[in-house]
């Protein structure tokens, strides 16, 4: 997806935010933003969206103090999601179709974004979800591929979501290969928030080999996902993405990627053709 105009406002907030988290004075929080306005003034305008993020928030633990400002947020984030475990659990015992159930509370997970709104009532957003039509409804398409694969490649997305991610994973029949960030990047999930949310009991743990939003595949970029990841993906029968940042990089990789998100950012619902707050399951498109 390519970087519209209304997303730079976006990454200087989020600069912003991201500052004042790590606890930045003012004057740390000044030089964050004076470097941001460098960094937009000077990218490519062929830049997606999350490899503009990746450079706005290495300034950011450049300039601030403590090396990853989400890294409580995302604990408390996973300890929250922990809790409704239980019932999310009897939700999908007393489902009559349990792929449709499993589908919608991973895609309510994703709600647990820091970078576009952090105010938002967990449960009353799975509620919401388990009620709302699909904006775009590719799990048809979903459901066929899942049952004639041998592996699914399942790319993580924020912290948190990863434990609604891990309910989905246990109603598959076949094995799955949870990709997370090689390091902090905003509130994305890296192997310890993986193994926190207990992934690593439903699934084989891999690293992108990259600190950066998205999935970024791109080898003639100086930061882009490592050989093995960009491998696995290559051999890939079926993948699932989640999320935002995901559909941002991967939207054009063809119809084996199936995105599972919630349309949080107005750029991103245009993009898709929804309206803000739609769920969708859709399949990627060729480039």
């Amino acid at each position: 997806m390519k970087t519209y105009l209304d997303c730079y406002p976006c990454f200087l907030r989020q600069a912003l935010d991201a500052a004042r988290l790590a606890g930045a004075d003012e004057q740390q929080q000044k030089a964050v933003l004076d470097r941001i306005c460098d960094v937009l003034k000077s990218i490519p305008s062929s830049s997606t969206p999350p490899q503009i993020g990746d450079q706005v928030h290495r300034v950011v633990r450049d300039e601030t103090p403590g090396g990853d400002p989400y890294l409580s947020l995302k604990e408390a984030s996973t300890e929250k999601a922990l809790r409704l475990y239980p019932r999310m659990k009897e939700l999908m015992a007393e489902a009559d179709d349990p792929l449709d159930v499993g589908i919608r509370l991973s895609i309510a997970g994703n709600i647990m974004d820091a970078g576009p709104n952090r105010d938002y009532d967990l449960w009353d957003t799975v509620e919401r979800v388990l009620a709302q039509p699909f904006a775009v409804g590719d799990g048809p398409a979903l459901r066929e591929a899942l049952s004639g694969t041998g592996r699914v490649l399942f790319l993580g997305d924020n912290a948190g979501e990863t434990v609604f991610d891990r309910v989905l994973i246990e109603s598959f029949d076949v094995p799955v290969t949870y990709a997370v960030k090689g390091g902090p990047a905003l509130n994305d999930a890296t192997r310890d928030d993986a193994v926190a949310a207990g992934l690593d009991n439903v699934a084989d743990i891999v690293d992108t080999g990259l600190d950066a939003p998205g999935t970024i595949l791109d080898q003639s970029l100086e930061r882009t996902c490592s050989s093995h990841f960009r491998r696995l993906y290559d051999e890939a029968e079926l993948v699932i993405a989640k999320g935002q940042a995901n559909y941002e990089t991967l939207s054009e990789e063809g119809p084996k990627v199936f995105f599972l998100l919630q349309a949080k950012c107005p750029i991103i619902a245009r993009d898709a053709g929804v309206p803000v707050g739609s769920i969708l399951v859709k399949r990627g498109e060729a480039r």
